[in-house]
């Protein structure tokens, strides 16, 4: 299997997983693998629209949703490692709905590596 499909599979069950910890149903999660892989996840949230997303540069954030033209503000950021184990990911949405600070936003790097990518989802494959 190349990257990219392992890439696509492993992120598929990932997001599942995480989805799976976090309370949040199927149809509330998206992600994509193109230039960049992304995730997206619908949270319930007091009185805001939450949602919580990983790209493959920064991993996972919590962001307000806003008008659909503009960009998410983020409100906190998970840190490294960029694949945590889905019960982490849930600790840290719990944690910031406590009103818990997040982590400083990860530094992207300056070469993305698909391959080291495809080693960290490999778990979920």
């Amino acid at each position: 299997m190349d990257d990219s499909a392992q890439i696509s599979l492993g992120l598929a069950r990932y997001v599942r997983a995480v989805a799976e910890e976090v309370g949040v149903p199927p149809e509330g999660t998206e992600f994509e693998v193109s230039d960049t892989a992304t995730a997206y996840l619908g949270l319930e949230g007091p009185g805001r629209d939450l949602m919580l997303l990983w790209s493959e540069q920064r991993g996972w954030s919590i962001a307000v949703e806003t008008d659909p033209t503009e960009k998410p503000v983020v409100v906190a950021h998970l840190g490294l490692p960029i694949v945590p184990p889905p019960d982490a990911v849930a600790k840290f949405v719990d944690d910031v709905l406590a009103g818990k600070p997040g982590s400083a936003e990860p530094n992207p790097g300056a070469a993305r590596d698909r391959h080291r990518l495809a080693g960290r989802l490999a778990d979920y494959l």
